[in-house]
């Protein structure tokens, strides 16, 4: 009996969400859309206050400090920011990465309330989210004007809607269904593939962020001397504490590039494992994680990329018997990972206002494609020489017979598998099915049930007794009492003497007569 599985996701989602007007919707995702670009225009400004109040010889003004969150608010949204020394495009992903945790969490809680469910719903909370934001930023850039910190309103707007619209996905995602739709259109080679590839760019950060730990920790002494050389009071420490934080994420991005052979470079230094270029670097506590000189042993970080890309391949052996399934695996892995490095990448850097230190560079398109390198090439070998291999091929009675390729949960996803569901077993014993006992028979067949063998042998032996007749005597109706003629008639028309009434009645009866009642005189008939 094959078994059937209630799909517990199919059962949720059939359950209808709460019905709400069109007011009712329209007023949600506007609350949604404006407060998202309240809360974080106020958390950019809490931070400048913050540190305003804490310099020692800052000016502090509610108007000042709401006018200057608006450019860092900007910043936030990663939108460049122009002075009349240039265009400053280096800006922190921290706050970045913030601002797009606080606009996903919104979202979520927008798709919650409203009882979202399927991925074509999400549209509402994604288009009033990003398009609130690109508003605002517009008109932020607009207003700035030409003043001494300016941004083109065009970038402002796209680049605003870009973020936010990026992060109300990320937050509506699971709950609209998004993720499921997406990973139903794949495979299972190529998902097992993309999982791997996001595990080999995290791997890779991870590894950026052990670089970055032990540069700082090497050059202690140096990072400590920067932050006295900043100043001694709290707020000047303070801002350059929150500059160093801000910037971490990029840092750690560089530091990716490096362990990964692609390096960085500010303005003209350039840092790789295969080349070093000195130079002078900004007085910034963070950049002392840079090397100072060129050692002998610097391509061994590379190494940490050839480890990752070995356990992706590692992965991915036991993805299918065929040796090709498991290469498409690792391949996809690659584009992942080194998709996923190029975006990082371009966020990352940028250029720096001009001046001595521009630009900042961490090159995209070298790390996209070295990364994909090193999850494809160890990657690959590894999965083909350590993945399973089909089973060969055996003899079953002088013939060869070769056990075919499946996977095993496919054939136990065929078997047939019983009802686990009491309250679905009985709807399906409710159903007005054809009982298979209906076809079957129950007892043989045989003469029995068509005559009585006693009575069959009285019969055959009352017409015996009638004894034996020509065939020529058969057919004149031999052994049966003529008829007389009709005396009215007083000639033989060929019709017997009698009532006609009567004779249809004896021959109705004749025609009707069961086994077991007497023949005698008809058996001429």
């Amino acid at each position: 009996m094959p078994v059937l599985q209630r799909d517990v996701t199919r059962e949720v989602n059939t359950v209808r969400p709460p019905e709400f007007s069109r007011s009712e919707r329209v007023r949600v995702l506007v609350a949604a859309a404006v407060g998202s670009v309240v809360v974080g225009y106020a958390a950019v400004a809490a931070v400048l206050a913050l540190v305003s109040a804490t310099a020692a010889y800052a000016e502090f003004s509610t108007s000042g400090v709401l006018s200057a969150a608006a450019p860092a608010w900007l910043a936030a949204h990663h939108v460049p920011l122009r002075f009349d020394s240039g265009q400053f495009g280096v800006l922190p992903l921290l706050p970045t990465a913030l601002l797009m945790l606080l606009v996903g969490r919104t979202a979520a809680g927008t798709a919650d309330r409203l009882g979202l469910y399927e991925p074509l719903q999400a549209r509402a909370v994604v288009l009033s989210i990003a398009g609130s934001h690109a508003v605002v930023g517009g008109a932020i850039a607009l207003v700035m004007g030409d003043g001494v910190v300016r941004a083109t309103p065009a970038v402002a707007f796209f680049g605003c809607a870009a973020v936010s619209g990026l992060a109300a996905t990320i937050g509506v995602a699971r709950r609209c269904g998004l993720v499921e739709m997406v990973f139903d259109k794949l495979d299972p080679v190529a998902l097992h593939g993309l999982r791997a590839g996001f595990m080999a760019l995290f791997a890779l950060v991870g590894v950026g962020s052990l670089a970055v730990a032990a540069g700082l920790a090497v050059s202690w002494p140096t990072t400590s001397g920067l932050f006295a050389e900043a100043g001694q009071s709290v707020g000047v420490g303070l801002g350059v504490w929150l500059l160093c934080l801000g910037y971490l994420p990029n840092a750690i991005i560089a530091g990716f590039s490096y362990v990964a052979g692609a390096g960085f470079s500010l303005g003209g230094v350039e840092v790789s494992p295969t080349r070093f270029v000195g130079g002078p670097v900004p007085p910034v506590p963070l950049l002392a994680a840079m090397p100072e000189n060129a050692h002998v042993w610097t391509p061994v970080v590379l190494l940490g990329a050839a480890v990752i890309g070995v356990l992706v391949g590692w992965t991915c052996r036991k993805v299918s018997d065929r040796p090709a399934s498991r290469l498409r695996a690792v391949l996809v892995a690659a584009v992942t990972a080194g998709v996923g490095s190029l975006v990082l990448a371009a966020t990352a850097g940028g250029r720096l206002a001009g001046g001595a230190f521009d630009p900042v560079t961490v090159p995209a398109g070298l790390l996209g494609l070295l990364v994909a390198l090193w999850v494809l090439v160890p990657g690959a070998l590894v999965a083909w020489l350590a993945g399973t291999r089909a089973k060969a091929a055996v003899a079953v009675s002088g013939a060869e017979f070769v056990e075919p390729d499946h996977d095993e949960d496919a054939e136990a996803a065929d078997q047939d598998v019983v009802f686990e569901d009491d309250e679905l077993t009985d709807q399906f014993e409710q159903l007005e099915v054809v009982d298979a006992d209906e076809f079957e028979v129950e007892e043989d067949l045989d003469a029995d049930d068509y005559y009585d063998e006693d009575e069959y042998d009285d019969y055959d032996g009352e017409v015996d007794a009638a004894g034996d007749f020509t065939d020529e005597e058969l057919e004149n109706g031999a052994g049966e009492e003529e008829e007389p003629l009709d005396d009215e008639a007083g000639q033989d028309d060929g019709e017997p003497a009698g009532d006609e009434e009567d004779l249809d009645a004896e021959f109705d009866e004749v025609l009707g007569m069961e086994p077991e009642e007497d023949l005698d005189g008809k058996a001429g008939r």
